[in-house]
């Protein structure tokens, strides 16, 4: 009875072609006119996802990448997300996509037909606006021109833009607006993991309470401080040595991700923490493909 109550109530969010958010006290109705995109950001980890109205990002969830899904799991997960936030389906205009997990391309875009007649999957020919200057463009992870899209958009000058996830990617982008490479370092998740997983006596420990000191006085404190202060280290190092191929120039530096806050105290040059720079590039890709 669950189950029929649950699918019921699925059923009549995709009823109707009106759709209603509600924030606090206030309900805003949207209508045909309104163009609503669904933004979705496949990871390695994770997967984000965010819902605009217009130029407005309305609601944006991370849920884990699993690469087994189907399209029907997948279904099933985005709708009880939109659910919750009374968001129907059949609201959306359009979508895009952006993923490093070949396997889940076709759960995916399977799963987006149903709701329009042709989602957006990038890849390096997607007319993104931004001119690839690496030695094979087909190569570059597509989260990559997607935050170098929507950095160069905000600020126009040459940038390093880094996101911490699995990996931990820095992007430069010329004060042209053109990509111009970067540099990719195992992210802290991977080193935790190779941590308790490689060593014998070792645990695996949570990074998210900092350490006294970067002085360790017991085995816990000492991974914690060999991870964000050495991370921290590391990150300002290659940040440098980046920045000197730009000269006479200074590049900003951005930061995004799921960890780019808690390794932001260790790393004084990421003064600039763009939490959705990804979804905002989505936006502005699939905008330029519509105009």
């Amino acid at each position: 009875m669950v189950f029929l109550d649950v699918l019921g109530h699925l059923v009549g969010l995709v009823s109707s072609r009106t759709l209603e958010l509600r924030s606090g006290t206030t309900t805003i109705p949207l209508t045909l006119d309104t163009l609503m995109i669904l933004a979705i950001d496949i990871g390695n980890s994770h997967t984000v996802i965010g819902i605009f109205d217009g130029q407005q990002i309305l609601h944006h969830w991370r849920i884990q990448t699993d690469r087994r899904h189907t399209a029907d799991e997948i279904a099933a997960t985005l709708y009880s997300l939109l659910a919750m936030t009374q968001c129907r389906p059949d609201a959306i205009d359009g979508v895009i996509i952006a993923s490093v997990v070949p396997q889940l391309h076709g759960s995916w875009l399977n799963f987006t037909k149903t709701l329009v007649n042709k989602p957006i999957l990038i890849d390096h020919q997607t007319p993104t606006g931004i001119r690839i200057l690496i030695d094979t463009p087909s190569e570059v992870g597509a989260d990559r021109i997607v935050n170098a899209v929507a950095g160069f958009h905000r600020y126009q000058q040459a940038l390093i833009i880094v996101d911490f996830g699995t990996a931990i990617t820095f992007d430069c982008v010329s004060e042209r607006g053109e990509y111009l490479g970067g540099a990719i370092a195992p992210g802290m998740g991977i080193a935790i993991e190779a941590l308790g997983s490689k060593t014998a006596k070792l645990p695996r420990v949570d990074i998210n309470i900092p350490p006294p000191a970067a002085i360790g006085t017991n085995t816990v404190a000492a991974i914690q401080s060999g991870i964000l202060y050495g991370y921290g280290a590391l990150v300002e190092g290659l940040l440098q040595r980046l920045s000197e191929q730009f000269a006479p120039q200074k590049p900003l530096v951005l930061a995004t991700g799921g960890m780019a806050q808690l390794i932001a105290p260790y790393a004084p040059s990421l003064k600039k923490i763009e939490p959705h720079l990804t979804l905002e590039g989505l936006r502005l890709i699939y905008d330029r493909c519509h105009s």
